[in-house]
């Protein structure tokens, strides 16, 4: 007896995660298109939807177009059920957004790094305060809080506590999770920052609706996150994505990493103003930070021959980069994202043309190479799903 209520149990537990989910991405639909899309039955979705809305997670949203007959009622998630924060741990500066469960953002407030010296403990520091700020903004109590997500540069090995690894920080084995935890009782997601915006732009952005696909992360530094049959592929621990730190030019320009030639070397925002800053023969590059350096080489681009020398080469080893991940993985779509990237933006045709001379020519013909659709904010994003891919997961039960 035990077996089947078990058993019977586990299969309410699954209609309920893969109505959430729908919903979720989809919505709002009504009960004919949940059936339609899940492949349960009419009854089982009546059920399920008739206990979801009853736990407040479910909500009605007005009838559907009708062209006759009895309308049927459009379903969507409540948007105020419950809030979640999403962290991008850049660089150059820590991030906090607060959301409702539709995702719309309610808060969000910025601390700045020095990206000579990123402190862990100055990092934990930035998020909890951050914590507190976006939910007293928005006037949400912790209680409301499904849970914190933290999109991180370098490396996340995924355990009872998250630990990172990012050699280009000086972070070694950084326990960050518990860093995080000791000010908080919030539950704490974190993963690598290409791989949230991946998942951000998988769900909501530029990559909706391909199974095999590659998102790019270009800011002060360069990673990605491959899809591979609609799901993240992460390897042996996790580490699969540093594209930054493939061979672009055997023994070329020294990498943060200890490496030499690696493509964040020469494409990442600290590695573009550094050759840009050879190239004006070691004058320094106008701009008090990363960002407005950028800007001034974009502007000069227009006038000087050197910046636009500068910009050219950067398009070209970015199109070497790309058509390496469409041999490697042969993707429906790379999709290329982070601060730098949009500020490039430009660049895509130029680097697209790049990309087809280097790759094999059938697999860059199966390939659209795009930008990213969610901008600055999508690490973030990314990283505020976390939370909720788990809640969806577990049919809507609070761990």
């Amino acid at each position: 007896m035990e077996l089947v209520r078990a058993t019977n149990r586990s299969v309410r537990l699954r209609n309920r995660a893969a109505l959430l989910t729908k919903l979720f991405l989809d919505g709002p639909l009504t009960r004919q298109d949940l059936v339609r899309s899940t492949g349960l039955s009419q009854p089982a979705v009546s059920n399920v939807v008739s206990d979801l809305i009853e736990e407040g997670l479910v909500a009605e949203a007005g009838a559907a177009e009708s062209d006759g007959g009895r309308p049927s009622m459009m379903l969507r998630m409540a948007p105020r059920f419950a809030f979640v924060v999403g962290v991008d741990v850049g660089e150059t500066r820590v991030r906090v957004e607060l959301f409702d469960f539709a995702m719309t953002l309610l808060a969000s407030v910025e601390y700045p790094l020095d990206p000579a010296r990123t402190e862990p403990a100055e990092v934990a520091g930035h998020v909890l305060t951050g914590i507190d700020a976006v939910t007293g903004e928005a006037g949400v109590a912790p209680a409301d809080v499904l849970g914190v997500g933290i999109g991180v540069s370098g490396v996340v090995t995924q355990g009872e506590h998250a630990v990172v690894d990012a050699q280009a920080l000086g972070w070694d084995r950084v326990p960050l999770e518990q860093l995080i935890a000791t000010g908080t009782d919030l539950p704490l997601h974190i993963d690598n920052g290409a791989k949230t915006l991946g998942q951000a732009e998988m769900w909501f952005g530029a990559g909706r609706g391909a199974r095999h696909a590659v998102f790019a992360l270009v800011g002060s530094g360069v990673g990605a996150a491959v899809v591979t049959g609609g799901v993240t592929y992460r390897g042996a621990s996790s580490s699969a994505g540093e594209w930054g730190h493939t061979t672009l030019v055997y023994g070329g320009r020294p990498c943060r990493c200890g490496a030499r030639g690696c493509l964040e070397a020469y494409v990442g925002a600290e590695a573009i103003i550094d050759r840009y800053r050879e190239a004006r023969g070691g004058r320094p590059v106008p701009g008090e930070d990363e960002e407005s350096q950028l800007t001034a080489l974009l502007d000069a681009a227009a006038t000087t021959e050197t910046a636009r020398r500068v910009l050219d080469e950067t398009a070209a080893y970015l199109g070497a980069g790309v058509a390496n991940l469409i041999n490697l993985f042969n993707p429906e779509r790379v999709v290329l994202g982070g601060w730098a990237a949009m500020a490039l933006g430009d660049l895509l045709p130029a680097i697209r043309e790049a990309a087809g001379r280097q790759a094999l020519r059938q697999p860059y013909e199966q390939a659209s190479i795009e930008l990213c659709r969610l901008g600055v904010d999508a690490v973030a994003l990314g990283a505020a799903t976390l939370p909720i891919a788990r809640f969806l997961a577990d049919g809507g039960l609070r761990r």
